[in-house]
C-alpha cells in the first residue's frame, strides 16, 4: 500500500494546502495556469511544501506530458534523451511539454548547460525543485532564463487543514475512529513540513492496536522517541536538527554540536549542506573573535567537495570542534544589518565628490576626486576625512564586542577616529 503521504498528494489547485501567494486567487501560478501558458521557474523551499505536487498539478491542468528527473540519479545522458523525446513528440502549435528537475541544486554545470538551449527554444518548459538558494546552486545563465518563486513551510493553519483531511478522507484513516484532542506535538515535530506530519500520523496510527484513537501530545512524542528516523521515510533533512546544529555551535557546546552533526551524517545528509551551514556559522557567529574560524570552515568545506563521504565527517568534524570552542561575536553579522536596513530607510544617497573616480577631464572638472587624501601618505597610513554621505556622517554600524581578537581592531579605531567610537567603550 501506497504511504499516507503519497495517497493524500493533491491533484488539483482547490486540492492544494498552502503557498496561498502563488496559488490563491491572485497567486502569479494560478494566473499562469488559467492564462494556460506557463514560463520555466524554480520552486525554491525546504522539504514538504509541496513544490513537486505543484508541478505535476500545473502540469495535469494544462494538458501537456511531464517527464521528470531526479538530479541525485539522473546524468547529462538522461538529460538528452529527455529533450530529445520532448523534440520527437512535438507538434506544431502543441504547448511545451514540462520537464521537472527535483533538487537541481546537485545538478553539475555541466548537466545544467545541457538544458540552456531547450529552456531558451521552448522544447521545454522548466520547473525545477530545490531546498538551497538558486543563486548560490543554479548557474547564471539557466536562472536568468527561469522565474524564482519561494515556497513557505506550511504554518499551523495549514498544517490542521491537512491533519483533518488526512484523518476524514484518506480511504485507510477513515475507516478508524480518530480524534486529535492535542495537536502542539505533532505541528512541533513536523517544524511546518506537510510530508513530515503525514509520516508522523501515520507512524501514530501504525503504533496503536486499535480503531479508536485519540492523538495526544504524549502519544506523538512517545512514537517519536521509539522511532526516532520512521517519521523521516524520505531521508529528508530535518530543519530542527540543522538548527539545533548551529544553535550547539553558537552555545559553545562541541558535544552537542558533534551529536547533531553525526544525526545529520547519518540520515544520508549532503555534505555540502552540513559544510555551507558550518562557513555561515563561522561568520555569523564567530566573526571578528577569532577570524581563523571562516578560514577553517572554507578550509572544510573544499575538502568535503574533493573527497565526500565517509570520510568528509573528520574535516567537518574538525571545523565543528574548533567552532564551538571558539570566542564568539556577531559584530559583522550585526553591522551589515543595520547598513542595510539604513540603505532602505534613507535610499540612494550621494556619494560624496571626494571619493567619486574621475576618469575623463568633464569629471575632474566638475569636482569628482577633488580633495581625496590618500591614507597611504600619511603616517600610520591613515588620515581623518569623510567616507559616508553627506546625510549619514555620524551613522555607525559596526559596534565592538571587546572579545580578544576584536579588542584590537576597536583600539585602532579609536587611535584612528577618537571620540566617533567612544560610546563603544563599558
Amino acid at each position: 500500500m501506497e504511504p499516507l503521504a503519497e495517497r493524500m498528494r493533491p491533484h488539483t489547485l482547490d486540492e492544494y494546502i498552502g503557498q496561498k501567494h502563488l496559488v490563491g486567487e491572485n497567486g502569479v501560478i494560478r494566473r499562469m495556469i488559467e492564462s494556460g501558458r506557463i514560463t520555466s521557474f524554480i520552486l525554491w523551499g525546504p522539504p514538504g511544501v509541496g513544490k513537486t505536487t505543484l508541478a505535476q498539478i500545473v502540469a495535469h491542468e494544462l494538458k501537456v506530458p511531464f517527464y521528470t528527473l531526479s538530479a541525485v540519479t539522473s546524468g547529462v545522458k538522461d538529460v538528452r534523451d529527455v529533450i530529445q523525446k520532448a523534440k520527437s513528440n512535438s507538434f506544431f502549435n502543441t504547448k511545451s511539454p514540462i520537464l521537472f528537475i527535483d533538487e537541481i541544486h546537485r545538478f553539475s554545470k555541466s548537466q545544467q548547460d545541457s538544458l540552456l538551449g531547450a529552456v531558451e527554444k521552448g522544447i521545454v518548459t522548466l520547473i525545477g525543485a530545490t531546498t538551497e538558494n538558486p543563486s548560490f546552486e543554479v548557474i547564471r545563465p539557466l536562472l536568468s532564463r527561469c522565474q524564482l518563486y519561494t515556497l513557505n513551510s506550511l504554518d499551523k493553519e495549514d498544517l490542521s487543514e491537512l491533519l483533518n483531511r488526512a484523518i476524514t478522507q484518506d480511504v485507510e484513516l477513515k475507516k478508524k475512529h480518530i480524534t486529535v484532542k492535542e495537536n502542539g506535538a505533532i505541528f512541533r515535530y513536523s517544524g511546518g513540513d506537510g510530508r513530515k506530519l503525514l509520516n508522523i500520523l501515520e507512524l501514530v496510527v501504525d503504533s496503536c492496536n486499535s480503531d479508536t484513537i485519540e492523538i495526544t501530545d504524549k502519544l506523538v512524542s512517545d512514537c517519536l522517541q521509539q522511532n526516532p528516523l520512521a517519521y523521516d521515510k524520505g531521508g529528508e533533512m530535518h530543519y530542527d536538527i540543522i538548527s539545533a546544529f548551529i544553535k550547539s555551535i553558537r552555545g559553545s557546546d562541541p558535544d552537542a554540536a558533534l551529536y547533531w552533526l553525526a544525526r545529520m551524517i547519518e540520515g544520508g545528509e549532503d555534505p555540502k549542506f552540513i559544510a555551507r551551514r558550518i562557513v555561515i556559522s563561522a561568520a555569523e557567529d564567530i566573526g571578528l573573535a577569532n577570524p581563523n574560524a571562516l578560514l577553517l570552515a572554507n578550509a572544510a568545506f573544499d575538502a568535503v567537495s574533493k573527497i565526500g563521504w565517509p570520510e568528509g565527517r573528520i574535516p567537518l568534524a574538525e571545523a565543528v570542534v574548533y567552532l564551538a570552542t571558539s570566542p564568539k561575536s556577531n559584530s559583522a553579522y550585526l553591522g551589515i544589518g543595520a547598513a542595510l536596513s539604513e540603505v532602505r530607510k534613507s535610499g540612494n544617497q550621494p556619494v560624496p565628490l571626494h571619493l567619486r573616480n574621475a576618469p575623463t577631464k568633464l569629471m575632474a572638472d566638475l569636482g569628482y576626486a577633488d580633495g581625496y587624501k590618500y591614507p597611504h601618505d600619511y603616517s600610520g597610513h591613515f588620515t581623518e576625512q569623510q567616507y559616508l554621505p553627506d546625510n549619514l556622517t555620524d551613522a555607525r554600524f559596526w559596534h565592538a564586542q571587546h572579545s580578544p581578537s576584536e579588542e584590537k581592531l576597536y583600539q585602532r579605531m579609536l587611535q584612528c577616529w577618537g571620540d566617533r567610537f567612544k560610546e563603544n567603550e563599558q
